[in-house]
């Protein structure tokens, strides 16, 4: 057993958090983590309000543990995603992707803890004095949206500056992970590549193979600044590559991307999708229920603190 102040905070056996993918963290994953002991989380993105609830009623209907949604500030549903939650009374919101700065207050009134992803330790002290729960300190190692700072600077220097829970995410698929995130300060991780692999997780299985397949150096950024995206490499990223080479506007960026995260989840297409994915990608080579993958990561942190605790002399 391992427990962080994280688990009596929110109630969770353990300290991991599923990231809030985008079309990949459902009801079904989120319900399935949470069951297992951890904090499963709805991925929002852009989603309407009555996708989500949706979504959210899937989690109800299959689990009493406390879960998550993850709010995305770039939504043109934003307002009405956290008006669903705080009437659907979900435990834990976490964001990106903006500042949610002008709804704190109303989430804390309603009861809801409130953990933004950050990427850098300014943004961290902006947010910790807005009032918010804790912090979830992503690395550029992670898939999808990145920052410019890797987990291992990342994490050390948020926990330092701020007076909150901090969680570690990015590059984090294993009981290692977890050790070195605690060796870091943080109270907890949060793993997304890692759950694309959990056979509750409703992805095509073509996306899961192809996380499955890949190897150290075959996630590739692309974008433009400010809006750069970790991928697996295939034929969408060379043409986002293509476009980088030339100049490209932002325009043709959004009009390249659109649609092609569902095409990757729901339609299998591992070409000519957005298979997002993190570095650790590599070390995912297997699909099994995210139970046995949580279990698997605390018996192997509990592992490892154990072994490099020998190295203290008396």
């Amino acid at each position: 057993m391992i427990g962080t102040e994280l688990c009596s905070l929110l109630g969770i056996k353990y300290p991991i958090f599923q990231g809030g993918m985008a079309w990949i963290a459902t009801g079904e994953l989120a319900a399935a983590v949470s069951n297992a002991g951890g904090l499963g989380i709805i991925g929002a993105g852009n989603a309407p309000p009555e996708v989500v609830r949706e979504e959210i009623k899937k989690v109800k209907d299959s689990t009493d543990n406390p879960f998550g949604v993850n709010v995305y500030y770039m939504s043109p549903h934003v307002d009405e995603i956290i008006s669903l939650v705080i009437e659907e009374k979900v435990p834990v919101i976490t964001t990106g992707g903006g500042n949610p700065g002008k709804h704190v207050s109303a989430l804390k009134n309603a009861g809801i803890k409130v953990f933004p992803v950050v990427a850098s330790v300014a943004l961290a002290k902006r947010l910790e004095k807005l009032g918010v729960d804790g912090l979830i300190a992503e690395g550029m190692e992670c898939g999808g949206h990145i920052g410019d700072v890797a987990t291992m600077p990342l994490v050390p220097q948020i926990v330092r500056t701020v007076n909150l829970p901090v969680i570690a995410a990015g590059g984090i698929a294993t009981g290692e992970g977890l050790a070195a995130a605690l060796a870091l300060g943080a109270v907890g991780v949060q793993m997304g590549t890692r759950f694309i692999c959990a056979s509750e997780c409703t992805v095509h299985r073509n996306y899961k193979e192809a996380v499955i397949k890949a190897k150290d150096r075959d996630t590739v950024v692309t974008g433009f600044s400010g809006h750069y995206v970790r991928v697996l490499k295939n034929k969408l990223a060379r043409e986002f590559k293509e476009l980088e080479a030339r100049g490209a506007s932002k325009e043709e960026f959004e009009e390249l991307g659109a649609g092609r995260l569902k095409k990757a989840v729901l339609d299998g297409d591992i070409e000519n999708g957005s298979v997002m994915a993190g570095q650790i990608a590599a070390l995912v080579n297997e699909i099994k229920p995210a139970k046995e993958i949580i279990e698997e990561i605390i018996a192997e942190a509990k592992e490892v603190i154990l072994r490099i605790s020998r190295y203290i002399e008396n």
